[in-house]
């Protein structure tokens, strides 16, 4: 891979209003996708973890249930991620992802802080929309609206859990990334550790890795156990990860945390990787031949 090709000019900058007008679609998807991603973990929780659900009467292993879960929250981000507006927001679904595109500088400042609005309030009205659909089993203690408290090691296991889940998935990201082959793959690969994640790291710290979930929980379960954990250990995480590659790497500019490149990819996330000239090069192709 060449190393030496200059970074693509980032665009001037843009009011909030210009910007807001120009991009809204994308931060609408930002929060349709968290939504419908917290429903799915509804109703999901509701089926393997309430005593009434036909899941968790059928299953009585705990774990078996937690993997099933898992398995079904890992193939719902891989859903989102290739879904129609999941390609065209870049499905980050998570303001730590969000930042991480910042971070990098391969998004400009005003469309980060919409995306994170519409996460927030997505994932949020994606849970009181899961108690309109599965009823009071949301607010039962086995569900108790699936808000993400630490487990029974503590509060420092649930913050190095959060810590390590968040700075794996981004290290894998950026890894998978580097190549032409597998960047068309990422998300498969987020949604293979969302699984891991949920099976083997939930009952350290409930599995959040994500501020704006554990927020859509908290807000209407009046559940804010330890809530600093979940808005400070998922971004730190992941840049540390994002320095550790730039740091071993020295290829910062072709660092890219998109969890998917189609050509239908909207052009506010810039990047230089492996699977994004892939992707430049495949929409270039399908342009031509529309023409």
């Amino acid at each position: 891979m060449n190393t030496n090709t200059q970074a693509p000019a980032a665009p001037a900058p843009m009011s909030a209003r210009v910007t807001f007008a120009k991009h809204w679609p994308l931060y609408i998807y930002e929060g349709v996708l968290l939504g419908c991603f917290m429903i799915s973990a509804c109703g999901f929780t509701v089926l393997f973890e309430y005593p009434g659900a036909p899941g968790f009467a059928a299953i009585h292993s705990t774990f078996i249930r937690r993997a099933l879960i898992g398995v079904a929250m890992g193939a719902t981000a891989v859903g989102l991620i290739y879904s129609p507006i999941g390609k065209k927001s870049g499905a980050h679904m998570n303001p730590a992802f969000t930042l991480s595109f910042l971070w990098l500088e391969k998004i400009a400042p005003w469309d980060a802080v919409f995306y994170i609005v519409g996460q927030f309030i997505g994932g949020t009205l994606g849970v009181i929309f899961s108690r309109l659909v599965f009823g009071p089993p949301i607010a039962a203690p086995q569900v108790r609206w699936i808000v993400t408290v630490p487990g029974p090691a503590g509060i420092a296991a649930a913050w190095l859990g959060e810590f390590i889940i968040s700075a794996v998935l981004m290290g894998t990201v950026l890894l998978v990334n580097r190549s032409r082959n597998l960047g068309r793959f990422t998300g498969i690969f987020a949604g293979v550790l969302i699984f891991l994640f949920v099976t083997f790291e939930a009952p350290y710290s409930g599995f959040s890795m994500n501020p704006a979930r554990t927020f859509a929980s908290a807000l209407p379960a009046g559940i804010w156990t330890q809530w600093w954990i979940y808005f400070t250990a998922p971004f730190i995480g992941m840049f540390s990860a994002i320095e550790f590659f730039a740091l071993v790497g020295r290829e910062r500019d072709i660092l890219c945390p998109r969890l998917n490149h189609s050509h239908h990819s909207n052009e506010i996330l810039r990047c230089q990787c492996a699977a994004g000239v892939l992707r430049t090069a495949t929409k270039a192709a399908f342009m031509e031949t529309s023409a």
